[in-house]
Order: C-alpha cells, then sequence, then structure tokens
C-alpha cells in the first residue's frame, strides 16, 4: 500500500505545457503531494528558489527537463549547484526527459545532486515509489 506524501512539495521544470499539465494531475489524483510549482525553463525555477520570500515554500522536489529554451536543464543544475547550500533543505532532483542519448544520462549519473534519470512519460508505480522513498527520508 501506498501512502500519500501530504506535505512534499514538487516542483516541474518542462517547457512543455502539456507534458507539465498532465504531470500536475496524475500527481494529484495519486495524493502524492500538497502543493505543485510549474516553471517553463530554469531562469524561472532558480528565481524562485534565490527569492527569499520563498524560503517556507521551497521544494522537496524537482522533476526537470533538459532540453528547454531559456536556460535548459544541464544550466540550471549548475546553477543549482552553486545555491543549494544556501536554501536550507534537501531537495531531491530528478531529471525527467525523453532524451535517450547515453551521453545525457552520464552526465546526470556524473552530477550528484541528481537522484535519477528518468524516461518521459513516467511510470504511475515509479512516480509512486519516489514519493514513498522520499516520505521515508524526510522520516529519518
Amino acid at each position: 500500500m501506498i501512502i500519500a506524501a501530504p506535505s512534499v512539495n514538487t516542483c516541474i521544470i518542462d517547457n512543455n505545457q502539456i507534458y507539465a499539465y498532465g504531470l500536475k494531475k496524475l500527481l494529484s489524483i495519486k495524493d502524492l503531494c500538497k502543493q505543485v510549482t510549474h516553471f517553463n525553463n530554469g531562469s524561472e525555477a532558480i528565481a524562485h528558489l534565490k527569492d527569499p520570500g520563498n524560503t517556507q515554500n521551497l521544494p522537496d522536489i524537482i522533476f526537470l527537463d533538459i532540453i528547454m529554451p531559456i536556460m535548459d536543464g544541464w544550466e540550471f543544475m549548475k546553477e543549482f549547484e552553486e545555491i543549494k547550500s544556501q536554501l536550507g533543505k534537501k531537495i531531491s532532483v530528478y531529471i525527467l526527459s525523453s532524451s535517450i542519448d547515453l551521453h545525457d544520462i552520464d552526465r546526470a549519473k556524473n552530477i550528484p545532486s541528481i537522484s535519477d534519470y528518468i524516461f518521459k512519460p513516467v511510470d504511475v508505480k515509479q512516480l509512486q515509489e519516489i514519493f514513498k522513498n522520499l516520505q521515508g527520508i524526510a522520516r529519518q
């Protein structure tokens, strides 16, 4: 039995509006998180993370696409690595991409802040497992 993690704040960084909407709906239907914030690119997300007014509303988990305009997922991770120690909270980052390029997968594995590389479309059971594990970590 999967126990819902209603206290989890989730962030989706993806310029594909339709995919982001579908993922938000899925998270809501499965009652996996409390709140979902969506950004169209890494730059918007970094601005949100850096804003002192958002310290009480930082995500616990980020689903990050890598192919986006303005600031792609790799550029986001570079900035995120620089600011993560100032955020005051551990944030799990999952790459969520349609790219099957082995270079992208290897690159993600070499960034310690990335928890996993997941292919789109994400499987419901895989999402449930991610949130179950996240909830277990939060209890420790």
